[in-house]
């Protein structure tokens, strides 16, 4: 593109890759393919990082490329397949959409997602701010992933998948947070997947599947005995 730097064309494509990983989360029902797209998704989170670091000369956003690389490309991926394996759970169920019926809401939303940050975009200053629509798309998106997904590994990976989502929209309209806040929210997320890893332990335990559809049924007969 004319007048367009070579870095904000990099940075575009990078939010376009963001943008087409989310809607293959969406059409994955192979848990395994869907860690492996949230890799993916932190791979392009490092590198539009390291550009948006080249592009301001900010030393901070180097720091938070190399703990995305570490956490999002690495750690939690490998924890997430060690829990597949332990788990042994590596197909979702069926979703409660189809997949043609999923992507046309999928295209809805980043219709609306566009709409939704015109307002945000035009008061941004950066230069990345026309990818802002994007990262609104992406958590719309990977919010969609976890209401019609019913296995509790597959709703993980899509607030996973958020999670980046509102990361990509923080470097997009502010270049980053500071990184205190990063460190936080780093050790936020990898305290909840540990959590939820132990919690996955439990469900099946007790219910020997981790379909959720099991939980719903004794919330069901618990209200049924207090009725009683």
């Amino acid at each position: 593109m004319a007048g367009v730097s070579l870095d904000l064309q990099l940075l575009n494509l990078c939010a376009a890759l963001l943008l087409l990983l989310s809607f293959a989360m969406l059409s994955q029902r192979r848990i395994v393919n869907l860690v492996n797209l949230l890799a993916l998704q932190g791979a392009v989170l490092f590198v539009a990082t390291l550009l948006i670091a080249w592009r301001t000369h900010q030393a901070h956003l180097y720091l938070s490329a190399g703990l995305t690389l570490g956490l999002k490309v690495l750690l939690l991926p490998y924890l997430l397949h060690r829990l597949i394996r332990r788990l042994q759970v590596y197909w979702d169920a069926e979703p409660l959409l189809n997949i043609s019926g999923t992507m046309l809401i999928g295209v809805l939303i980043v219709v609306f997602s566009f709409g939704l940050a015109q307002p945000i975009s035009a008061l941004a200053s950066t230069a990345t701010r026309n990818a802002i629509g994007i990262a609104v798309a992406v958590v719309l998106l990977s919010f969609l992933t976890m209401i019609i997904r019913r296995k509790a590994m597959s709703q993980v990976v899509g607030f996973l998948s958020m999670e980046n989502g509102l990361f990509f929209g923080a470097m997009s309209a502010t270049y980053g947070m500071p990184m205190v806040v990063e460190f936080g929210v780093a050790l936020d997320v990898l305290v909840a997947v540990l959590v939820l890893g132990i919690f996955f332990f439990q469900i099946r335990e007790q219910f020997d599947s981790l379909d959720l559809h099991h939980l719903e049924s004794l919330r069901e007969d618990a209200a049924a005995r207090r009725a009683e």
